[in-house]
This record gives structure tokens, C-alpha cells and sequence, in this order.
């Protein structure tokens, strides 16, 4: 957060001063007025411009990378967190050196947790919804090929048996991976079933195909 004192001969030319200065807009700011403006003596002399100070609010993505570099500083490592913007939230990349893994966890689930509470800090700092997703050496790619392979393989055993199969509990955004890469399979179906954290998903027969083959 940055905060500077501005002038002008109003306090609305100071305000406009100081945001051109921090190169932001008036609803990014708190601005509190120092001095008001005075003409002087006959309007001519000791004339004094009007002083504000404007200090910047804290921006959501930059507290989020702040809590993100902290939590890694007190696991030993050094990252740097870099921004995108993906189709399912603001993206925010972790680099660094040392062993991610200790990030990542298993399957994910310390990124996922970490990804959770990186929203809750973004969102304190917002004025609308923030939608993170924290990756990191690419695993989330990683696990989205991993998923889609795995369920193409499971839903062939599901033809091949007509027996359905339960996957192990999985986070929302992986669930979604795995619905849609089965969402137009021909024979079979997916639902999930179970509250989290413990809920799972279902890859069964489409009903045609199910009655079909009791029917054999």
C-alpha cells in the first residue's frame, strides 16, 4: 500500500493530482483532506492550495500473493507467485526453487487447501467475489490429462462389466474434470453421491444400456 500527500487550488484538482500519481482510480483509495484552500489577503497573496492525502487499499491479488509467499517462507522455500487469468478464475502460479511437492501434497491436497485459503484472503480484500486457482510446476494440467485418462479407462471397464465403479473422494474441481470427459460418452453415466469432503463420484451404465443388458 502506498500513500502520498497531493496538492492543488481545489481539493477535487488535488484528488485528481494524487490519483495520477498512484495511477489508480478514486474507489481504489481513502482520501482524507489536509488543508482546505485559502485565496489570501485580497485574494492575491499567501494563497494556499488545498493538501489531501490519498492511501491506497490493499489490492486483493497482491495480499493473496503476500499469504501465499509467507506460507511458503514458513515451509523453507522460496517462490514467486506470477498472475493469468484462466477461464476458471484468476490463476496464480508458484515458481521457485526447493521441493513444491511440499505444496502440492498428495494428489493435490495440500495446494487445494492452501488454494482455499488463498480465496478467503483475496476475498477480505474485495468489494465482489474473487475466484483463485493456485497451481504450481504445472501440476493442475498434470492431474486434468491424469483424470480424463482414468476415466476413459474406468468407463471401459464399466462397459465391459456393467458394473458400476466409485472413484476415491476428490475435491469439486475434480469432479468436474472427470463429468465433463464423460459427459457425451455414449454407455455411460456419472452422478456423485456422499458430503463433503467425502464425496465421491459414481461411473455407472446409462439406464438403456443397464435394463439392455439384464434383459440378455
Amino acid at each position: 500500500m502506498r500513500k502520498i500527500v497531493a496538492s492543488g487550488k481545489t481539493v477535487e484538482e488535488a484528488v485528481r493530482n494524487g490519483l495520477k500519481q498512484l495511477q489508480t482510480t478514486e474507489d481504489r483509495v481513502i482520501t482524507v483532506v489536509l488543508e482546505q484552500p485559502s485565496k489570501g489577503l485580497f485574494g492575491l497573496i499567501g494563497v494556499k492550495e488545498a493538501k489531501v492525502e490519498l492511501e491506497e487499499l490493499p489490492d486483493a491479488y497482491d495480499q493473496a500473493e503476500q499469504f501465499i509467499t509467507e506460507v511458503a517462507g514458513a515451509m523453507g522455500l522460496m517462490v514467486k507467485v506470477t498472475r493469468s487469468d484462466s477461464k476458471e478464475g484468476h490463476l496464480l502460479e508458484v515458481e521457485g526453487e526447493g521441493d513444491l511437492g511440499q505444496l502440492i501434497g498428495r494428489r493435490g491436497q495440500t495446494l487445494d487447501a492452501l488454494q482455499y485459503l488463498t480465496t478467503i484472503v483475496a476475498n477480505r480484500y474485495s468489494d465482489k467475489p474473487v475466484r483463485i486457482v493456485l497451481d504450481a510446476e504445472g501440476f493442475r494440467e498434470r492431474r486434468r490429462k491424469t483424470l480424463e485418462e482414468l476415466s476413459d479407462r474406468l468407463a471401459g471397464r464399466v462397459v465391459r462389466t456393467g458394473k458400476e465403479v466409485v472413484l476415491e473422494p476428490m475435491s469439486p474441481q475434480e469432479r468436474k474434470i472427470i463429468h465433463s470427459q464423460l459427459q457425451h460418452h455414449p454407455f455411460v453415466r456419472t452422478f456423485s453421491q456422499g458430503e463433503e469432503p467425502n464425496r465421491r463420484i459414481v461411473i455407472a451404465l446409462q439406464e438403456r444400456n443397464a435394463k439392455e443388458r439384464i434383459s440378455e
